[in-house]
């Protein structure tokens, strides 16, 4: 039971009229359900759900270990409490794009972006990247558009070619993707504004700009994104980062002093977690609940 409102459905309609404003969209990534009512509270433009932020919550390197069971489920979790769209993050496609799109459609997600590297695919930012050819990818889009049934489902297209095969390579895939029915491109691991420029001179379709932190992207301003044409900018690995920073910080500083005291005022007070999970609500429904259960039976 939850108080979200809006159907799966209205969030991918959000979604596409969102992208259809020329406003760009700045989505960070959510590694819990309970960061994803923060991104919305902040008032953010929807929800990303990385992979590898999912191999990493799981303890894993990001070469292609989770399963479509693992990051599905999960993301199912994530955008069930939030009225915003989920954009998921499903690496080479778990070996069934068809399956793989009924999945997160049915489990309410407003988009999905799938990648040209191999299933023991690399994370985007490191090098020594293998791909799959060009014309391999086209039929995994065509695959995946054929498979939703909601067409405002959001097929978006990844390409980690730049760093292999160079950027103009990259581009001609990615005008064989667009082709092929991505509505949404992912030009990954470019440099600078140069290279997002250029992306964007040469493709008409909605681009999205990965601004993930210790990559080899120069970490651009949103405004700067939106001058250059990008469509969504996500921040995919930003709160796992932050959180699991102060959890180490914390953890060290209890071990050190064998107390809390000193780090009470870095945590989440029980108030503010009380009014982020809405608790009241949850409560007073509950009371409802009881006491109509009880009505005219003492």
């Amino acid at each position: 039971m939850h108080f979200v409102e809006k159907k799966p459905e209205e969030k991918r309609i959000d979604l596409d009229n969102k992208l259809k404003s020329n406003k760009i969209l700045r989505i960070p990534g959510a590694y819990n359900p309970l960061t994803a009512k923060v991104i919305e509270e902040i008032g953010y433009d929807g929800v990303y759900v990385s992979g590898g932020v999912m191999s990493n919550d799981l303890g894993y390197p990001d070469i292609g270990l989770t399963t479509l069971n693992d990051v599905s489920n999960r993301s199912k979790q994530i955008a069930r409490v939030t009225n915003l769209p989920t954009i998921v993050d499903v690496d080479t496609g778990f070996k069934s794009c068809k399956e793989t799109v009924q999945t997160f459609e049915n489990f309410g997600i407003s988009a999905i972006h799938l990648e040209d590297q191999i299933e023991q695919k690399r994370c985007g930012h490191l090098d020594n990247k293998e791909l799959i050819s060009k014309e391999d990818m086209t039929k995994k889009i065509k695959e995946c558009v054929e498979a939703r049934s909601d067409k405002q489902f959001k097929i978006i297209a990844r390409s980690d070619a730049k760093s292999v095969e160079g950027i103009d390579k990259m581009i001609d895939r990615c005008k064989s993707y667009i082709d092929a029915g991505a509505e949404i491109v992912f030009p990954e691991a470019l440099k600078d504004e140069t290279e997002f420029e250029k992306v964007r001179k040469s493709l008409d379709c909605y681009l999205l700009a990965n601004m993930t932190e210790f990559g080899k992207s120069k970490l651009l301003d949103f405004k700067q994104l939106e001058e250059l044409g990008y469509n969504i900018v996500i921040y995919p690995v930003t709160t796992q980062r932050l959180a699991m920073k102060s959890v180490e910080d914390g953890l060290r500083a209890i071990f050190a002093d064998g107390h809390q005291n000193n780090i009470i005022d870095k945590m989440q007070t029980r108030k503010r977690l009380y009014d982020l999970v809405e608790y009241e609500k949850y409560n007073s429904l509950d009371e409802k609940i009881y006491n109509f259960s009880t009505e005219g039976h003492e």
